[in-house]
């Protein structure tokens, strides 16, 4: 009888699951998963993907739910159109939603990768459920792949790739409907394709991007293109969750065996936790290696092992290094909380900006190289160009009067009034003309309000020259 296995060897931290010694890929056969965790993630899925493809239809306030235009340089965000103007608050929005993601890696690990991160959602739950449906669980699809190209081969791999593609089309296609809107896409979809030579190229693109993720890339995106789960050697530290062997317990490792007396730990060597993992690595090895993605497929797999030999579940769980070693439940660390207090003191900043935000944004210069002019009635007047964006979906007529100094007169160049198209820009130029009385310096502040009926919707602030007093 071979003696218990203790500690694994170390040099698994030499290499990748999924590379050999000669620098091949090696492809993985993960087992079909099974268990109360994989429910859960399951349906979590199906949910997170209806949301995925209903968002491009999704109307808040008669916009899509979420636009990221970035030709057009035009982002819908629940309901809210941002245009380059509020760039600040989109860029202070994203920090805050990074910094969101640190705190939570500090606190509870890689869950983010295995529950919500789309590359996990689409591979684990739509291309390899797929598979699984068509090629069987991992010993059916290693003997399909060795075996030689028959009928029953070929049906299989053409059908699972036919399917592949089709839903890879589907997922370029709603890629492009965040970017340039759903009504876009259908004219895009239903005019000759010669019209659109360039959605069409990036349709073929985009599919021929994500076939090659999901069919050949697959685990490899987690484990060598991401680099979040890189920083997991930075954000991670003995006090947080994170899904862990329990080798307190579980060492020395040893296999079950009828009739006789247990003295080894409560890991029986099975190999299910290896063999359902996504990325191939052995999570006894312990815990934050850098290819697990907390997807929780071991702790279901070694939880019906567990049951099966009538000893308490839980070897893998969601634990903690201290949890383990100590036997203490996680805590509130100082670097939590210093994360925590900057995340809140950002989420605060957000707020303010976003509530103070204006929909209608003026911008009022004057013109390159114009002095000022004197009248023959004794004005003085400045040219102006005025730049106006609206970030409703109403349309505005505008007006435009001087606030201060009083006595203040506006007169449009070519026009009596400007038109403000719904989520669009009006441009003009214009004369403002102030009495001479009204000056007190020689760059005087000039106030402008912009009116819409008796309505002040937005104001402008620039400067008005005048001659030395």
């Amino acid at each position: 009888m071979s003696a218990p296995s203790t500690k694994p060897a170390a040099s698994f931290r030499d290499s990748i699951a999924t590379v050999d010694a000669a620098g091949q890929r090696v492809w993985l056969y993960p087992k079909q998963p099974q268990g109360r965790l994989y429910r859960r993630r399951k349906w979590l899925s199906y949910g997170l993907l209806a949301l995925l493809f209903a968002g491009p239809w999704l109307r808040v306030n008669d916009l899509p739910l979420l636009l990221l235009n970035l030709p057009a340089r035009r982002f819908i965000i629940f309901g809210q159109i941002f245009w380059p103007q509020d760039f600040f608050i989109l860029l202070l929005a994203t920090l805050t939603f990074v910094l969101f993601i640190i705190v939570f890696t500090v606190a509870y690990g890689r869950v983010f990768c295995g529950w919500v991160c789309p590359q996990t959602i689409f591979l684990e739950m739509v291309f390899r459920r797929l598979e699984y449906w068509l090629e069987g669980d991992a010993p059916q699809q290693k003997a399909l792949d060795r075996a030689p190209w028959n009928w029953n081969k070929i049906w299989r791999k053409t059908t699972k790739h036919t399917l592949f593609l089709a839903l890879s089309f589907l997922i370029a296609n709603t890629f492009l409907a965040y970017i340039i809107g759903s009504d876009a896409l259908v004219q895009i979809v239903t005019d000759r394709p010669a019209e659109h030579l360039g959605g069409l190229a990036a349709m073929v693109g985009f599919t021929g991007l994500f076939y090659a993720v999901f069919a050949r890339f697959r685990e490899q995106v987690c484990t060598i293109a991401c680099p979040y789960g890189r920083l997991q050697g930075v954000l991670l530290d003995k006090h947080s969750l994170v899904v862990a062997y329990d080798y307190q317990r579980g060492e020395p490792r040893e296999k079950m065996r009828k009739h006789q007396a247990r003295t080894a730990g409560d890991c029986i060597d099975c190999q299910q936790c290896v063999q359902v993992c996504p990325t191939g690595i052995d999570i006894r090895n312990g815990a934050q290696q850098m290819e697990c993605t907390n997807c929780t497929a071991c702790i279901d797999a070694c939880n019906t092992i567990m049951n099966l030999v009538n000893l308490p579940e839980g070897l893998i769980r969601h634990a903690s290094e201290n949890d383990i070693v100590q036997s203490t439940a996680s805590r509130f660390t100082g670097r939590l909380k210093v994360l925590s207090g900057v995340l809140a003191a950002l989420l605060v900043v957000l707020t303010a900006l976003l509530s103070s935000r204006a929909n209608v944004q003026a911008t009022v210069l004057r013109t390159p190289g114009q002095l000022f002019q004197k009248t023959d009635h004794g004005t003085i007047t400045n040219l102006y160009n005025v730049s106006v964006i609206n970030k409703t979906n109403r349309p505005y007529p505008l007006t435009l009067r001087v606030l201060e100094p009083a006595g203040g007169q506006i007169s449009l160049i070519g026009a009596t009034g400007l038109t403000l198209p719904a989520q669009g820009m009006a441009e003009g130029v214009f004369f403002a003309e102030l009495p001479r009385r009204a000056l007190r310096h020689t760059n005087q502040q000039l106030r402008i309000g912009l009116y819409s009926g008796p309505e002040l919707i937005a104001e402008a602030q620039t400067k008005f020259l005048g001659p030395v007093q």
